[in-house]
């Protein structure tokens, strides 16, 4: 009897029933794992899970001085000690000191306790590995050891999770190799050792030819075709490494191929709690586009499950950021539209022994290791009463939450599926003060609405877990979850929350002040939609977090502008200058291109009369060796005119500052060619000309190594600079709100949404591509 007891004890610790027996055969291993069994039972109130199993089996079966049984038994089912690198360490310690009592400080220290290892660092670590063989990864491909990666980045990171680290060197190794081909299936042949000059200068050209230094721009819609071949077609979820099966599954995917015909299915499913950022619009461009790619179908569906932070401005400005950016949701949804349906799979959840209510506080859940729900086994009666008193408001905010029976790749035990918040929301008002949280939510969501692909950042790994048992549990449709790296930039903050402390704090406006990387504020900034989405494409679908220079966005909207932006003049620091010979009784018009390199684009038209207003710094009395521009005996050419003027007179104010200048003019091709040719107006508008610089002065003001004082000490003082009475000549007298001009010499413009009539105001885009021959 106490045999069967045993071996009913061992298999639910995860063993199989034949390692079960072939371990009750070993009196001296069996009785230790059964100590440590019921040991951790005592502490934990509840079942052993598999993983926690497995390490008491470690432990039992390596540990030598039984004394230390109870002390280590209490980290493991603590989870302070919950990966066998800690484990090792752990037994390595007692090993090492068989009769000191146990210093709990230096123990933890020893075994890593409380080290949290982010799925951020494990990426980074990585790719360290990977970029630093990349040159042979890409000559020998799939036979190259992997096992080198994993060494390095476990090296690099001693407290990972091995698994965490084997699945991210998988992607990444995928993502940069593609596909296994048949050559890569076929055997390595034998080669005879090459002396290490001829090793050298193969591996140079291999690489000449197949890495980086060959690169082949795609279009984002290639590439997205590209990483078909990568993902599963519609209804082959089972396909998916990782993707958990039911004697359900085949059942449930013959259904959604009926509803879908087959169709890809994907959805961007923002948070209406604030202002899209560029990061979004990486997410933006893979959602609809790998839908659009593929001759699918993509969903906007709003995450409005938190009432305490949800806005209509953000609905709004979050369906205008997607229609700016070129794309049209199939249909707008909101996780509100499902609430009936997710309450009624919640009360199913119960009946299945998946859920319970529990009342532990939000403070008590909170840490590294949460102590578990005493209410966890509760009779499942007793939770679907308290459940429906939620509903009904018997509860005050924070008295109780419906949590769910799991646990998540990051440890987390139990997330709360539904929590009590007395708050009116946007869409339904005071009928639920209840609301389901975002992994509960989810991917039930998705499930609704078929989804094929559901395409998440990566700091969603940690819950795919969740996202599989939860449709598996109640046994719907479950799609795949994909991730894949966010996309930040350097000397900026995207976080909601920061932004609000920007504004809070005067340093920005609101949301779209131009110097943010919010979406509407690179529109009002001047970006077309057009470079961002060039920029998204550029960037590409990686598994790494990518963090990229602004610089190299601003070049993607100079290409953009350099083809669509009229050029026009504009004189930011005006000198006014008299031409005591003008030709002519009265102005003369001036037919200017639009784009001076494609004269079929068109021309506007305007005045040039005896007094011009040029760039003061395109004047010098006294100018240094090599400056090209207006000086005494140094005639300069006004630019579209056909005129070249020379210095007669300056003319000063009383405190010796330059206010004007007497100028004579003559034909351009009555005489010597001048080195230069400047921008001028004539007759023109007053405006007002607003100059960007970057927000922060260092590449990562989030940094407290970087930046010690925080973000908010990083600030430019030199970030906005504001010409009021700057001059622009009259062809743009009409301009609206949005429309963008190159002013020439001087960088692409945008008309800002302040203007008035009369009184326009311009943001500065970007400036110009840097000429280094000009002076």
């Amino acid at each position: 009897m106490e045999a069967l007891d045993s071996l009913s004890l061992f298999t639910g610790l995860g063993l199989s029933e034949h390692k079960a027996r072939e371990t009750l055969k070993n009196t001296a291993l069996s009785a230790q794992l059964r100590e440590a069994a019921t040991q951790a039972q005592q502490t934990l109130g509840c079942t052993i899970d598999k993983a926690t199993g497995t390490l008491l089996y470690g432990l039992a079966s390596r540990l030598r001085d039984p004394r230390r049984l109870s002390f280590l038994v209490s980290y493991i089912a603590n989870r302070k000690i919950h990966t066998e690198t800690q484990l090792s360490a752990a037994l390595e310690y007692v090993r090492s000191h068989p009769l000191d009592p146990i210093n709990t400080m230096v123990f933890e220290q020893e075994c890593g306790v409380g080290v949290v290892v982010t799925p951020e660092q494990i990426e980074e670590a990585v790719e360290a590995a990977i970029n630093r063989h990349r040159p042979q990864l890409l000559v020998e491909r799939y036979r190259f050891n992997m096992g080198l990666l994993m060494g390095e980045a476990r090296a690099a990171l001693k407290w990972a999770d091995g698994k965490m680290i084997k699945h991210e060197v998988d992607m990444q190794v995928l993502h940069l190799l593609g596909p296994k081909t048949e050559t890569d299936l076929e055997k390595k042949p034998k080669v005879a050792k090459a002396r290490p000059e001829e090793t050298d200068r193969r591996t140079a050209k291999d690489v000449v030819e197949n890495g980086e230094t060959v690169v082949q721009t795609l279009s984002l819609m290639e590439q997205l075709r590209g990483e078909a071949l990568k993902f599963h077609k519609p209804g082959e979820n089972y396909k998916t490494p990782g993707y958990v099966t039911t004697p359900h599954t085949m059942d449930l995917l013959k259904q959604h191929l009926e509803i879908t015909g087959g169709q890809v299915r994907t959805r961007f499913p923002p948070e209406p709690n604030g202002i899209l950022h560029i990061g979004h619009a990486k997410a933006i461009n893979f959602n609809f586009g790998y839908a659009k790619a593929n001759n699918g179908i993509c969903f906007l569906r709003f995450d409005d499950t938190n009432p305490e932070k949800e806005e209509a401005k953000f609905f709004t400005a979050i369906c205008d950021m997607v229609a700016w950016l070129g794309y049209i949701p199939y249909k707008v949804t909101y996780a509100s539209n499902y609430f009936d349906q997710l309450y009624a799979w919640a009360e199913e959840l119960i009946r299945r022994g998946q859920a319970y209510v529990c009342h532990q506080r939000g403070e008590e859940l909170k840490g590294h290791n949460p102590l578990p729900s005493p209410w966890r086994d509760r009779p499942t009666e007793e939770s679907l009463l308290l459940f429906e008193a939620m509903r009904k408001g018997k509860f005050a905010e924070g008295e109780a939450t419906l949590r769910m029976k799991l646990v998540m790749e990051d440890g987390k035990m139990d997330p709360v599926a539904y929590r009590v918040k007395y708050t009116p929301h946007h869409r339904t008002g005071d009928t639920w003060c209840i609301y389901p949280t975002y992994d509960y939510t989810h991917c039930l969501c998705d499930s609704i609405e078929h989804i094929t692909h559901s395409l998440c950042t990566k700091e969603f790994q940690a819950r795919r877990s969740s996202y599989f048992w939860l449709c598996n549990a109640l046994d719907v449709y479950c799609p795949v979850q994909w991730e894949y790296g966010r996309l930040n930039l350097h000397y900026a903050v995207v976080s909601k929350r920061k932004i609000l402390q920007l504004v809070a704090a005067g340093a920005v406006r609101d949301w779209d002040d131009p110097r943010l990387f919010t979406l509407t504020a690179l529109r009002r900034r001047g970006f077309p939609p057009e470079a961002i989405n060039n920029f998204c494409a550029r960037v590409g679908v990686t598994v790494a977090q990518t963090t990229m220079e602004p610089h190299l966005l601003e070049a993607c909207v100079r290409d953009v502008l350099n083809d669509t932006a009229p050029r026009a003049m504009a004189v930011l620091e005006p000198l006014q200058v008299v031409i005591t010979n003008f030709p002519a009784a009265k102005s003369l018009d001036i037919q200017v291109p639009n784009f001076p390199a494609d004269e079929t684009k068109g021309f506007h038209q305007i005045p040039f009369g005896p007094i011009v207003f040029i760039e003061r710094t395109d004047f010098k009395e006294e100018p240094e060796p090599g400056y090209k521009r207006l000086a005494w005996g140094q005639p300069v050419g006004l630019r579209h005119t056909g005129y070249i003027i020379e210095l007669q007179h300056v003319v000063k104010g009383p405190s010796g500052c330059v206010e004007s200048l007497e100028v004579t003019c003559r034909r351009a091709d009555a005489g010597e060619k001048p080195k230069a040719f400047i921008h001028w107006v004539s007759q023109p508008l007053t405006c007002e000309i607003r100059l960007y610089e970057r927000l922060f002065q260092h590449k990562n003001p989030e940094d407290p190594a970087e930046v010690p004082g925080g973000f908010l000490s990083d600030l430019n003082p030199a970030s906005l600079q504001v010409v009021e009475a700057a001059l622009v000549d009259c062809s743009v007298a009409l301009a609206k709100p949005f429309d963008k001009f190159q002013f020439e010499r001087l960088g692409y413009f945008s008309v800002d949404p302040d203007s008035r009539q009369g009184q326009l105001v311009f943001n500065r885009t970007v400036t110009l591509k840097e000429d280094p021959g000009k002076v």
